[in-house]
């Protein structure tokens, strides 16, 4: 017979193993898209405009394109998650239509990104008339991330004291200088947490500006936010399956995902940075 100590041992080390075999698969990911991918990179590579549909040259109009979408995007959903959280929190009465509010954003938080995609065809490029632009494919991938916004700022409102509020409600400031003075600087680091949670998927994410913004061959950089756009994500998925010489332009593949990954590393580290910044101010 098993002890009840054995047994919780039993169950930790399975955890552990699961753990463990989660990080190797990914390691080994990464591992695998860096051996093979790093050679390539160059300044060229990274500088320079693709040739011959892609299978030559650089993929700078991808890069631009993909920070141009991932910075617009975040710019439109992280005010607008955060203004969600403040009145679900802190506004919002409960009730039925506070429980059917949380209710549809779980939901949309479980949409598949396709459905996003034709959501900003037909809104954004087809009905406002944006066509398939830098704005069309922004608007599209923060409405797809603003879930995720909304639950971590949510949260990290949750976090903050109640004695903060019910101080300086006492002290005489009305609603909103307690939220803006006591409340949201101390949120702020964990509203970022969601704010990178969304960068990483608003970089990787094919689908919706396959439909909205993505180009597959468009040698030049923007000019506008209503000019189309080439993006990393798009660009490896058509090197890969759609073309014609899939196994010559291999390189290309490992090259263009190398730089995907780094850009999302980039990416989060700059809002880890700036989240750190505000927990600093918070400590002084």
């Amino acid at each position: 017979m098993i002890s009840k100590k054995g047994k919780e041992y039993f169950i930790i080390g399975l955890i552990r193993l699961a753990t463990y075999l989660v990080v190797a698969i990914v390691g080994y990911i990464l591992f695998d898209i860096f051996i093979k991918g790093f050679p390539i990179l160059n300044w060229e590579f990274i500088s320079g405009f693709p040739r011959r549909s892609g299978a030559e040259g650089g993929i700078l109009p991808a890069i631009v394109g993909t920070i141009c979408l991932v910075t617009g995007a975040i710019s439109f959903a992280f005010p607008l998650g955060m203004a969600s959280a403040i009145y679900l929190n802190e506004y919002a009465q409960q009730g039925r239509f506070k429980q059917i509010i949380r209710l549809a954003i779980s939901t949309l938080a479980g949409v598949p990104s396709i459905v996003f995609g034709l959501f900003g065809l037909g809104l954004f490029v087809l009905f406002f008339g944006f066509g398939a632009s830098i704005l069309s494919g922004s608007l599209t991938l923060a409405f797809m991330i603003l879930p995720t916004i909304i639950v971590s700022s949510e949260e990290a409102l949750r976090a903050v004291p109640t004695a903060l509020r019910e101080g300086s409600l006492a002290l005489g400031a009305s609603k909103w200088q307690t939220i803006a003075r006591n409340v949201l600087p101390y949120a702020l680091p964990g509203m970022f947490t969601g704010s990178i949670l969304g960068i990483g998927r608003a970089a990787g994410e094919t689908a919706p500006i396959l439909l909205t913004v993505a180009a597959f061959y468009l040698p030049r950089l923007p000019r506008s936010i209503f000019d189309q756009v080439m993006a990393l994500p798009y660009h490896l998925y058509v090197l890969a399956t759609q073309h014609p010489e899939a196994e010559k332009v291999l390189p290309m593949q490992y090259g263009t995902a190398l730089v995907l990954i780094l850009l999302v590393i980039l990416f989060n580290l700059s809002a880890i940075i700036l989240r750190n910044q505000f927990r600093k101010k918070i400590q002084w």
